[in-house]
């Protein structure tokens, strides 16, 4: 994130000596990405951030994928997987592929701290609320919100009673399209979020403690640290990189006369993915306009959209509702459900609200996702046009 951010007690300048009250030195720490060449914070700790005291490796279940064979497209209903945890130890994979992961997560409990060092964490909060601890202060975040916590930050989740979310676990780091940016890292007039939508943590949070453990992920496994001191002992930082929130409805859709295509939706990119926003918005008002997408073949990626909610219209009598994951998959033609065409006509506007994932590699199919498929969502649009039939026949022998 290029916005430049400061935060608590830092020094005039760079890597020069900074003194605690007592005379001690802080301990300073460049967080960085892309080997100096990219995003960085500066961060000042108390004690040293590299003093471990003990390593261990941490077994943990397989999640196994499955290809999408047949190739068919799919839908998994999210809210029948009912098993509680924390938000990072209780991470019910559902797809996933060499460049991201998707889970969902119903979280009731604090998790331990952890560090994701592998790539970024976007997390969309469904329901709930909860705050994000981190090394660079708290962030209070609630239902609507994304959440980008970048690689490598030491956090842990505390929800205020229980929460769900969706996590997408990035091999690489996510950020706003590069075309909503000046070639500077300003946010530009045509962007449909800017900085000022972007809430990020406000001052420090430092905690006491020692022989603290930090579970991380690496691309090995999980290790579990143990600090000599709590992790949460910086006085101050500044720079580019942080965790920051954005929520849904600060997302402002872009209309036209015609349908727009889902580029326009879009919020997030990641190393061969992208995310998109679908919020309420005014229908198309060309006098001749469908507002509802067209039939369209996915010929370069995976679409996958996990509906939160609102009236889902293109849909509509498939069986999709609030919770609900679409996949759509590459070779697949895909579009709007028999019927709703000719019901969008007149209509004024659209109240969804849905997160869209699209892959340019295969995305794989995990047990939990198995558990709570809809067996019968890839004949839905057969099976609406052999009833729209029988009812025209039954019209004409009236």
């Amino acid at each position: 994130m290029a916005f430049y951010r400061q935060v608590g007690e830092i020094p005039r300048k760079r890597h020069t000596r900074f003194h605690a009250p007592d005379g001690a030195l802080y301990a300073e720490e460049l967080m960085g990405e892309e080997g100096f060449s990219s995003d960085q914070a500066l961060l000042y700790h108390r004690h040293l951030p590299t003093a471990i005291t003990a390593a261990e490796v941490v077994e943990e279940h397989t999640h196994r994928l499955h290809a999408n064979t047949p190739l068919l497209p799919r839908h998994f209903r999210t809210h029948s997987l009912d098993q509680k945890g924390d938000l990072v130890t209780g991470r019910q994979l559902l797809l996933g592929n060499d460049d991201v992961r998707m889970s969902y997560v119903v979280a009731d409990a604090s998790s331990p701290l952890y560090r994701n060092a592998i790539g970024d964490e976007l997390v969309y909060v469904e329901a709930g609320s909860a705050r994000l601890e981190s090394v660079y202060g708290a962030l209070d975040v609630r239902g609507g919100d994304y959440v980008v916590i970048p690689t490598s930050t030491t956090h842990r989740w505390v929800p205020d009673g229980e929460m769900r979310a969706m996590v997408f676990e990035a091999r690489g780091h996510i950020r706003p399209p590069k075309r909503y940016l000046s070639k500077y890292g300003q946010f530009l007039e045509h962007a449909p979020y800017c900085e000022r939508d972007l809430r990020a943590p406000g001052e420090p949070l430092t905690v006491e403690g020692s022989d603290v453990e930090v579970l991380v992920r690496q691309r090995t496994g999980l290790t579990r640290y143990t600090y000599l001191n709590h992790p949460f002992d910086v006085v101050g930082w500044d720079g580019c990189l942080y965790p920051y929130a954005l929520s849904i409805h600060d997302f402002e859709p872009i209309t036209g006369r015609i349908h727009q295509p889902p580029p326009v939706h879009q919020t997030f990119e990641g190393p061969n993915f992208v995310v998109c926003s679908f919020v309420p918005r005014l229908f198309d008002y060309h006098p001749e306009a469908i507002p509802v997408p067209y039939n369209h073949a996915n010929v370069d990626s995976d679409e996958v959209l996990f509906y939160v909610g609102g009236d889902f219209m293109s849909r509509k009598g498939a069986g999709i509702g609030v919770g609900s994951i679409s996949l759509h998959p590459s070779g697949f033609t895909h579009g709007p459900q028999p019927g709703s065409v000719e019901a969008s006509f007149g209509k004024e506007g659209t109240d969804e609200l849905a997160v869209m994932l699209d892959t340019f590699r295969p995305l794989h199919i995990a047990d939990a996702a198995q558990s709570c498929e809809d067996p019968g969502y890839a004949w839905t649009w057969a099976n609406a046009l052999k009833t729209h039939s029988t009812e025209a026949g039954q019209g004409l022998n009236q």
